[in-house]
């Protein structure tokens, strides 16, 4: 929405403090491939699931939240404004999530990744083989719902594996710069996998795309 008043001293056309807070909507993104694109690993039925129930209705609760807490700040009630943090953090933590997810994925992913990100892995963790082993078992063991994470931290300079609970996001909660996320809530994987955790994160790592990963680094580290 836009708003200008026209100042009579100029006639230019001023936009007032209540204007700049006044925001667009969050929209769900765009899948860059197709829901069945990354079988046989995950299946087109999670996909569809995944990205337009799942991460539809953190979009949507996320827009009516914010929009209540607008009228909070607007009211000046701050008791409102603590009471909502919480839908917030989830829904907001579930958008930014799910939207680095669909990209960390691809159907021509797997393999390993190359360059100066291979060269970090190595050095922060030994070899790739065991950052993979790390970053699987810090996900399997992800109590009830969750994330399993290689991060950046840009203080240290170093690549990190972290563990977060619920929708927390990376970054808000821990600091740390998100390069792959992996979803371990059921919803994306109980459909193909059942309750077998440690199957889906075996396969998960055939459609993982290393590109997209190299990229998120690279752009953290400038």
């Amino acid at each position: 929405s836009f708003c200008f008043f026209s100042s009579r001293s100029s006639g230019k056309l001023i936009a007032p403090l209540g204007c700049l807070v006044s925001r667009q909507k969050h929209t769900l993104p765009d899948l860059p491939y197709d829901y069945g694109a990354l079988e046989p690993h995950i299946n087109a039925e999670i996909m569809q699931l995944h990205h337009g129930k799942h991460h539809a209705t953190y979009v949507n609760n996320l827009n009516v939240a914010e929009e209540k807490y607008k009228e909070a700040l607007a009211k000046g009630d701050v008791t409102a404004q603590v009471s909502l943090q919480p839908a917030l953090k989830f829904n907001g933590g579930g958008h930014i999530n799910h939207t680095i997810f669909w990209t960390n994925l691809s159907p021509n992913g797997g393999g390993e990744p190359k360059g100066e990100l291979m060269e970090a892995i190595k050095r922060d963790f030994g070899s790739f083989a065991n950052f993979k082993e790390k970053l699987t078992a810090v996900s399997v063991g992800v109590q009830g719902s969750g994330w399993g994470w290689l991060g950046y931290n840009k203080e240290q300079g170093r690549l990190q594996i972290a563990a977060c609970a619920n929708q927390d996001p990376l970054q808000g909660t821990t600091g740390l710069i998100p390069l792959l996320g992996i979803d371990v809530w059921e919803h994306a994987y109980y459909l193909q996998y059942k309750n077998v955790r440690p199957d889906y994160l075996k396969a998960i790592w055939n459609v993982i795309n290393w590109e997209n990963v190299s990229s998120r680094y690279a752009t953290c580290k400038k």
